[in-house]
């Protein structure tokens, strides 16, 4: 399953970049990029009982690859392919003793970003905003409270059954949302780049049988970027 999800994904970009590359040739505009970074990720949303979710936020990070195709003045299509550690972090405390609960789940990202970049000064200010739809390929979760230790796999699953085995944290295969983005490109297309991020669908699955759970939990978060441009 992970390996036909990479797949489907570099295909996808493979698609994307193949038609930047016809662009290229005609317009000579179209440039590529790579991009690495660090996330500040949570998951928001309501518990089983319709209850605020009390996560805090985790510490990932995000590398991957983008184009920019020339749309206009100033204006660009960025598709990109990003490797991508999203989560949180939860505590639970019961009387003499707490708990501490961290999840990372990694996601192949595919975000798809509209970019305004007018001249400032010797570079570009970068103002960009798009949607995204990632893939999840893994991740763990961890459990440290009483001395001891626990770790448990991320299995990707839009719905769980009872006959299911509850060694493992389910969570569903894709995520989607959108992003917004602000930065620099200095003249030696260094950039720097500041980026928010909003889950608009659920990551949770639906667990059979369980009609009156009302949880909805959703990935947020924000991060900084530098980039290079060739």
């Amino acid at each position: 399953m992970k390996t036909r999800i990479s797949l489907i994904a570099v295909m996808v970009l493979g698609t994307i970049f193949s038609e930047a590359q016809q662009k290229t040739s005609r317009t000579g505009g179209t440039t590529f990029g790579l991009r690495a970074g660090v996330n500040f990720q949570n998951i928001n949303g309501k518990d089983e009982n319709d209850d605020k979710l009390k996560n805090d936020m985790l510490t990932g990070f995000n590398v991957g690859i983008n184009a920019e195709i020339p749309v206009g003045v100033d204006f660009y299509f960025q598709p990109g392919l990003l490797y991508s550690i999203k989560g949180a972090k939860s505590e639970d405390v019961i009387p003499g003793q707490s708990f501490n609960t961290t999840i990372k789940i990694s996601y192949l990202e595919l975000p798809l970003n509209f970019l305004y970049k007018p001249m400032l000064g010797k570079g570009h200010l970068i103002l960009g905003f798009g949607p995204y739809v990632a893939f999840g390929i893994g991740g763990k979760a961890t459990y440290d409270g009483g001395g001891s230790s626990l770790t448990e796999k991320i299995k990707f699953q839009k719905t769980v059954k009872s006959s299911d085995p509850d060694d493992v944290v389910y969570i569903r295969p894709m995520d989607a949302g959108a992003n917004m983005l602000a930065g620099y490109e200095f003249g030696n297309r260094v950039s720097f780049q500041l980026n928010t991020q909003l889950g608009l669908t659920k990551i949770n699955p639906e667990y059979e049988g369980a009609s009156n759970d009302k949880t909805s939990a959703k990935n947020t978060g924000f991060g900084f970027s530098l980039g290079y441009r060739f």
